[in-house]
């Protein structure tokens, strides 16, 4: 399943000509050198390949975060893990459920900045399952359905529409098809610390997104007092707008 994403990924990269310059360039005096990614539900690690490929080429350490989906606290301890192999000051950023995420591992004395990316941000006792009935309906919140093992999936007919209007069709269905389950108790667990209330933090809006609206990431954003920016993009902003989203997170590795 990761080849397919890998390779769906890699499609894109080649014809959207994302990646920066081969060579590194020399980091801002002070930026925090490491960055980890972490992952929504239903893909893997490698739905942050455009961005990692970008910083990396400009000089920063980046960790890929493999979230086993299967709790919160597993994802947290896959996020924690991660975090204790750092050398230094560290920027944690999360998509989506990674939001959530981040939000509960964040305390790390070693990050030093969160950014959120089409991302849930809760507050201490809030759940996902809270959050989305909390928050406007939308076509992909109302496509996550469980198996008969409790396990979420979005509907893949409308996964294509709903997650990632901006891909390409192949690439979208295929994405449908080969979907990491979201495990129940991860929806339903709420979190027991907001590390947002004690970082900088920094949040990407995706415009058009059918999956998280528009409107709560605002709120979300707010909410946290996060220095905000704008794409005119999809749930798949963090491949979409791989540009911008590396952008933003150079801006928080430089946060006091």
């Amino acid at each position: 399943m990761r080849t397919l994403i890998f390779s769906a990924i890699t499609t894109l990269l080649a014809s959207a000509s994302l990646a920066a310059p081969a060579h590194a360039a020399r980091l801002p005096e002070g930026a925090a050198h490491n960055i980890v990614l972490v992952h929504g539900a239903f893909v893997d690690e490698t739905s942050w390949k455009p961005v990692a490929d970008i910083l990396t080429k400009k000089g920063y350490k980046v960790t890929l975060v493999e979230n086993p989906l299967t709790s919160l606290a597993a994802d947290v301890d896959a996020t924690k893990q991660a975090l204790s192999k750092q050398d230094g000051k560290t920027v944690l950023v999360g998509h989506s459920w990674g939001g959530v995420v981040i939000t509960q591992a964040g305390n790390d004395p070693k990050v030093t900045a969160l950014v959120y990316v089409s991302a849930f941000a809760p507050d201490i006792g809030e759940s996902l399952a809270a959050l989305a009935k909390g928050g406007p309906a939308t076509e992909g919140a109302k496509a996550i359905h469980p198996d008969e093992n409790g396990n979420l999936f979005i509907d893949p007919k409308v996964f294509p529409s709903a997650v990632a209007a901006d891909l390409p069709l192949k690439i979208a269905e295929s994405l449908a098809n080969s979907q990491l389950p979201l495990n129940h108790t991860a929806y339903e667990a709420p979190v027991t610390t907001a590390a947002w209330h004690d970082k900088p933090t920094f949040y990407v809006v995706s415009t058009k997104d059918k999956v998280i609206a528009p409107e709560a990431q605002k709120m979300f954003a707010a909410r946290i007092k996060a220095e905000t920016t704008e794409v005119a993009g999809s749930h798949a902003s963090l491949v979409v707008h791989a540009k911008e989203v590396a952008a933003v997170i150079e801006k928080a590795a430089l946060a006091k």
